[in-house]
């Protein structure tokens, strides 16, 4: 089975944003699902999902390592056994905390006009596959991400489908997100813009 990790994708090593992002990996197999370290990494996804979903975007700041790498690769399509699925140094996001806090700070000015009306949201987390490291305090998550998103009374609505894999860092009696990469299963997105988190 083909295991995409973040880092090793190399997708934050081809990045100059990424290259400072961590670059703990994954080490043997997933942790089963009554393993209370694979308990935390859902529930914090479900949280995670949650204030997204209420545009409570200051506080999903907070759940942000400084040291974060945020990426999202344009996906493209390939002949099998062409050893590459994204196109070389194009993102549709690709992001450090500095740049993903300008995003969220521009959603509170009158230039805003992309979520003004704002869209309604809805993510839906499923899938959650969680892996030890070498660090005791750190864990990589796999999961699958479905984004409902409609704004207006007369567009249809959106669908954004990705794979995620992030990196969970303990901090103090919680945990940050320390690197999440984000592959969508389509090479052409099908919404309006990407004025949105996944």
């Amino acid at each position: 089975m083909r295991t995409v990790t973040g880092n090793g994708g190399p997708y934050s090593a081809q990045s100059p944003l990424g290259a400072h992002a961590p670059t703990t990996q994954r080490s043997g197999r997933t942790l089963p699902f009554g393993d209370e370290r694979h308990l935390q990494a859902h529930q914090w996804l479900v949280d995670e999902a949650y204030i997204l979903d209420a545009q409570l975007y200051e506080d999903w700041l907070a759940l942000l390592a400084d040291d974060i790498h945020y990426i999202m690769p344009v996906r493209v399509t390939t002949a099998l056994g062409a050893g590459y699925d994204s196109a070389p140094g194009m993102a549709h996001f690709d992001e450090n905390k500095y740049s993903l806090s300008r995003r969220v700070a521009r959603f509170r000015t009158e230039h805003a006009w992309t979520e003004d009306p704002p869209s309604r949201l809805r993510h839906h987390v499923t899938n959650v596959r969680t892996f030890a490291t070498g660090d005791p305090d750190c864990l990589v998550v796999d999961s699958g991400v479905l984004l409902y998103r409609s704004r207006g009374d007369v567009r249809e609505a959106a669908l954004i489908s990705a794979g995620r894999e992030d990196l969970l860092r303990r901090a103090g009696d919680g945990w940050q997100l320390a690197r999440r990469t984000i592959l969508a299963d389509d090479s052409v997105l099908r919404t309006q813009n990407l004025a949105i988190f996944l």
